[in-house]
């Protein structure tokens, strides 16, 4: 999803209602952003609360379930595991992406209940119900068991599995609801793109039903949690886990510059909310935060003290200052790094360091959001302060574990409107 394909980040195309009320009614972190510039390495900082690359989960795992190398480590405490400790009923519903070895499977990781699916991405419409599978067709999962999916749509699978959820918990719960659309392929049904039959652009058009299907469904959990009478008792987040490849499904990253896989804040900056009526303050957090925050927020809201493998969180509680019990940043400075090196930002306030191939950009967010004037000719001070901040925090990370694999192979599924 695009930084710019939901209505309150500024969609005229797109209908999202739900989301927008979810926007309304909580706070709107204007600067907030993942870890990582793609899929996988975001999901492993945002359960853990940690830089990924501290334990080398900087690229996306091939599928592979014979390989054990490739996955989230074990060493890691991630989430589920913390809230399952004091009592929480865990459950993941959608896209794990974190290891499709045996001794990945969330189901191991803490989280008591699943549906969904072990890989990247999946078939809209189609799935195998047996292993050996390529990583889109591989069987949907309820707790570990394959179910049929002819004649259903996944998005809307994912919808009704979250809400069954919902209904059948005992007490207090942690839902990680990881829909994968409006990730490719692009496939969706009659019922959304009538609602963006206005839409010229076919591609376009199949992206922004996508969101639709997704906002029915934010949608769904919400008034479930109403019906239920849990809507103030219950922390609520939405969040992209990248910024929009606008080449490949026309997202809308409008005003930012750059594209899910690069560090620009096109590719990092993301939709996210925070809601939680009656205890945090509606409108706007304009201080940069991170999805690394979550797993502090997460914990803080349900009394656990986590206990992060090495002894060190880079994520902070959100709640002091959304609740504003405390002023200013939670962050000091913020990092990212794909590839091992390749690419690197340090954002510290509204600057921004940017160090591609060696050679140092730097941007005043404040002033330019799209990071279009190269400010470090002018600041040297600025780009040698920022520069040495993340040589230190290179120098406490570790190389990657693996490599990202060649892009998937066509899943061989239909492609149906």
């Amino acid at each position: 999803m695009g930084y710019a394909d939901v209505g309150f980040q500024g969609a005229k195309d797109i209908p999202t209602p739900h989301l927008d009320a979810l926007a309304r009614s909580g706070v709107q972190c204007t600067a907030g952003s993942v870890s990582h510039p793609f899929c996988s390495p975001t999901r492993a900082g945002l359960l853990t609360g940690r830089y990924q690359q501290r334990f080398g989960h900087e690229n996306n795992p091939l599928y592979d379930p014979a390989d054990e190398r490739l996955g989230l480590p074990l060493t890691e405490t991630i989430l589920p595991q913390a809230l399952a400790s004091a009592g929480y009923l865990t459950g993941i519903v959608g896209k794990w992406h974190l290891g499709a070895a045996p001794q990945f499977h969330p189901l191991k990781r803490g989280f008591q209940e699943q549906f969904g699916f072990i890989g990247g991405g999946h078939d809209y419409f189609e799935a195998q119900m047996e292993l050996p599978a390529r990583e889109y067709l591989v069987p949907v999962e309820a707790n570990g068991r394959p179910v049929e999916m002819k004649g259903k749509y996944l998005t809307d699978e994912l919808t009704r599995a979250a809400c069954e959820f919902v209904d059948r918990r005992p007490g207090p719960f942690f839902l990680y609801l990881a829909y994968n659309a409006p990730h490719t392929p692009q496939h969706v049904t009659d019922r959304y793109l009538e609602r963006v039959k206005h839409i010229a652009s076919e591609k376009r058009r199949k992206h922004a039903a996508m969101v639709c299907s997704v906002d029915d469904g934010v949608g769904a959990v919400m008034a479930k949690l109403e019906e239920r009478g849990l809507e103030r008792e219950t922390l609520v987040v939405f969040i992209n886990d990248n910024g929009g490849p606008t080449g490949v499904t026309e997202a809308d990253n409008t005003p930012l510059r750059g594209v899910k896989g690069q560090v620009y804040e096109g590719g990092i900056r993301v939709p996210f909310v925070l809601r939680w009526s009656g205890r945090l303050k509606l409108g706007r957090f304009d201080a940069p935060v991170s999805a690394l925050d979550l797993f502090p927020t997460a914990c803080a809201a349900a009394g656990v003290m986590p206990k992060p493998a090495g002894g060190k969180l880079d994520g902070v509680n959100l709640l002091p200052f959304l609740e504003g019990k405390q002023k200013g940043s939670p962050h000091e400075r913020l990092f990212w790094r794909t590839g091992g090196g390749v690419l690197y930002a340090v954002r510290e306030g509204n600057w921004k360091l940017v160090v591609r191939e060696g050679k140092a950009e730097l941007y005043d967010l404040a002033a330019d959001a799209g990071e279009q004037r190269d400010l470090a000719a002018g600041q040297p001070e600025v780009v040698a302060r920022l520069d040495a901040a993340r040589r230190e925090w290179d120098r406490e990370l570790i190389a990657p574990r693996w490599e990202n694999p060649r892009p998937a192979a066509a899943t061989g599924g239909k492609k149906k409107a």
